[in-house]
């Protein structure tokens, strides 16, 4: 973890130097936000929603979406001032936070409650246990990541300790995933939707498991943005956390189809009925949060679970990432 910190830091300062440099050939834009997110993906139906719906546009935001293919490189983008706001896991903040730094990435929102994350089996297994992994090799991608993390918990439930009864594979990047399990590699993979369902469409891999209903509830994805960004712009804050409100609501409101209408120019190339089947798989484990409060507890047991993967060795400040304030204002209007 700390090799993984001190990659994050230096690129971070080479992109702030870049970025000092060009400052001065661009021109500001006070209504945009540059927002990179951890994947794309139907799991953070929300975001797209608040997109595509107009909400975003009803606070009179513009927002610059960006995917930065994993929790690592998003942190880099957020922390160098590339990016304004980051969408991904929180254990990306507790990492920076546990290393002392002033301006630390603070959570403003929560987004979802649960690993969104599919099992895949090469077969069809309407009789899957979680007790079926032993001596078997499971891609789990990216070490120190919450997927890779929340996967070894929740097979660690069934029994089974990584490296003793089965095999977790951390060499694979998050992003390459699919590829390698189609090319071969692994008895089984994690996926997110819409790619799981795309894939056993194409019968190349078949959902047997939802990670996330084995583990439990923890804030798996989340809002955040550097100490100095939220005091400097907490009226831009504030009118995003409200069109994340409003796209919540929504989501959890209305059926997978109408859903599925709202978001589907953020997934070109993907069937509405797709989208449709995916969006319902995540409001059938209860994925979507309710609220964009994290739960105290929740976050305690994210933390527990980091710590038992071996990743930390101690628990950051819950009041000191999560800053309710904002959040709290909007549910209150």
């Amino acid at each position: 973890m700390k090799k993984t910190i001190c990659i994050i830091l230096a690129l971070a300062v080479i992109l702030t130097v870049c970025l000092g440099c060009m400052a001065g050939c661009q021109k500001d834009n006070g209504n945009k936000i540059k927002l990179i997110e951890v994947t794309h993906s139907v799991f953070y139906a929300p975001l797209y929603v608040a997109i595509d719906g107009g909400y975003f546009a009803e606070e009179g935001l513009e927002i610059e979406l960006s995917n930065g293919g994993g929790a690592d490189k998003c942190m880099t983008s957020l922390i160098a001032g590339q990016s304004d706001i980051g969408l991904m896991g929180p254990e990306a903040a507790i990492y920076i936070a546990n290393e002392g730094r002033s301006d630390h990435p603070v959570i403003f929102a929560q987004l979802t409650k649960k690993d969104g994350s599919f099992l895949m089996a090469r077969q069809p297994d309407a009789d899957f246990s979680w007790t079926d992994l032993a001596g078997k090799n499971v891609i789990g991608g990216r070490k120190g990541g919450v997927p890779a993390m929340a996967l070894e918990y929740a097979i660690k439930k069934a029994g089974l300790v990584d490296g003793k009864d089965y095999k977790l594979n951390f060499d694979v990047q998050f992003d390459l995933i699919g590829p390698a399990f189609e090319g071969g590699t692994g008895d089984y993979c994690t996926m997110f939707e819409p790619a799981a369902s795309a894939m056993q469409s194409q019968g190349k891999g078949y959902i047997v498991a939802s990670v996330g209903e084995q583990a439990g509830d923890m804030p798996f994805t989340a809002f955040m943005a550097t100490k100095s960004f939220m005091e400097k712009n907490s009226d831009k804050v504030e009118k995003f956390t409200r069109a994340i409100v409003k796209a919540m609501e929504f989501v959890n409101t209305h059926k997978a189809e109408e859903i599925a209408k709202i978001l589907a120019p953020s997934f070109n190339g993907t069937s509405e009925a797709s989208l449709t089947t995916a969006i319902q798989a995540y409001k059938d484990i209860d994925a979507y949060s309710t609220t964009p409060i994290m739960k105290a507890e929740d976050f305690d047991l994210l933390q527990n679970v980091i710590i038992e993967a071996g990743v930390m060795t101690k628990k950051a400040d819950f009041a000191k990432l999560f800053d309710a304030t904002i959040a709290q204002k909007i549910l209150n209007e």
